[in-house]
């Protein structure tokens, strides 16, 4: 199977919890054979409870249910939790978990960082969006700005085969794969969007998203806007940006401004200089803090997706976006861009630039020499394979019935 443009899907923009849950929710109930999830985190709150019932339901009435979490991102969920699900039928995986050293978690690289969901074979939903109720934006200060797509039609089976093949008993499938990369051509028919599914592993799709965002970036003529939580991209990357602004494109980057971890802005600050003498415009997300991974292109293309513009999103971890090319999903997703740069982020200019002192330049440096080089210092470094851990149901204790201990009492008298 090759991972080909594919006409005739309906794409539906899913922003935060609040879309996003219900929609999974709903088709997870409505499952008639199959469902299979993967995802980064899944956290045993209120929104990770919901997840289990729809999902232990659809065990339950004989839906084929497969999970796969990845090992660092999920690390806590109780004992009691998944053997609930295990024991209903779920076939519940970690992927590459690790025990904890002096009480850290050390497999930090490498990560299973895909949010999929596929349901018969019929619906699938990708995006950034993981199960925890910091997706919902009631949850506070701290609640996160995201994104993901439901999509129905033909693109929906390589999803459904991209996922399968990298499950246990189905390792076949995937020496079918290989790089087919066709030209799209403009679609103009609302809800009939062409769609492109493609993923980073570290096999033989080691680049691939990288190199849509590029080939993005090539093409552009009018706009683009890059909304991505986590942004230290590679030098490529980066040379491609400033080079689309300097020809006339109009390139806008959304990054966090409020950030989940600090390190992430300090390091999007390192290239701001960069960038903005270039004329990219860049605003910094002031709401909350921004999780997505979107962009969009002219009038007409755009992805979704779990891949962050970063090294481990760039060059170790697993991840998998739809690039989708059709007018009308992208004057959605622009809408809901545009509303954001106008109401929620402060643009920098070149007064909010680091001051060019010997300092600055040489952490500048040192970001340029890192981004340009980390790709190739990663394949130095020993890879090991992760694996894949079945969580097993839970042994069922022998449970003596009444017939048992009627037979023990025969002959005793009261």
């Amino acid at each position: 199977m090759k991972n080909n443009w594919r006409d005739g899907n309906r794409i539906e923009l899913l922003e935060n919890g609040e879309e996003y849950f219900p929609a999974v929710f709903d088709a997870i109930k409505n499952a008639n054979s199959k469902v299979i999830l993967e995802t980064f985190i899944w956290f045993e709150d209120e929104v990770g409870k919901q997840l289990h019932k729809v999902i232990l339901d659809a065990a339950r009435r004989g839906v084929s249910v497969e999970v796969l979490l990845d090992g660092y991102g999920s690390p806590d969920l109780s004992d009691s939790f998944v053997s609930e699900l295990t024991t209903a039928g779920v076939m519940f995986r970690y992927y590459d978990p690790r025990p904890l050293v002096f009480g850290m978690r050390t497999n930090v690289f490498r990560r299973m960082h895909r949010k999929i969901v596929v349901v018969d074979g019929e619906v699938a939903f990708v995006g950034g969006i993981n199960y925890s109720a910091e997706h919902m934006t009631d949850y506070g200060p701290q609640a996160k700005q995201d994104y993901a797509v439901k999509v129905e039609g033909p693109v929906v089976e390589d999803i459904y085969q991209y996922v399968i093949s990298s499950l246990p008993g189905h390792e076949e499938t995937r020496r079918w794969w290989g790089r087919h990369h066709n030209q799209a051509h403009e679609n103009l028919k609302p809800g009939e969007a062409q769609t492109l599914f493609v993923w980073r592993d570290n096999n033989q799709h080691r680049d691939d998203i990288e190199r849509y965002y590029l080939k993005m970036l090539s093409n552009a003529k009018q706009e683009v806007i890059i909304a991505n939580a986590y942004f230290f991209p590679g030098y490529r990357l980066l040379h491609a940006m400033r080079s689309a602004a300097r020809r006339g494109v109009k390139v806008k980057l959304v990054v966090q401004g409020e950030p989940d971890m600090p390190i992430v802005r300090v390091g999007a600050r390192l290239l701001y200089n960069y960038l903005v003498k270039s004329g990219v415009e860049v605003y910094e997300y002031t709401r909350r803090p921004l999780h997505g991974k979107v962009a969009i292109m002219d009038d007409h293309w755009a992805t979704v997706g779990s891949s962050n513009l970063d090294p481990l999103s760039l060059s170790l971890n697993l991840e998998a976006n739809l690039i989708i090319y059709d007018q009308k999903f992208n004057s959605t997703l622009r809408e809901n861009l545009d509303g954001l740069i106008t109401n929620d982020c402060r643009q920098v200019d070149e007064s909010m630039l680091p001051k060019r002192t010997w300092w600055n330049l040489g952490k500048s440096v040192l970001a340029f020499h890192f981004l340009r080089h980390f790709p190739a210092l990663v394949g130095w470094l020993p890879a090991h394979t992760p694996r894949l851990s079945l969580v097993k149901p839970p042994v069922q204790p022998e449970i003596e019935t009444q017939d048992r201990v009627e037979t023990g009492n025969q002959g005793v008298k009261f």
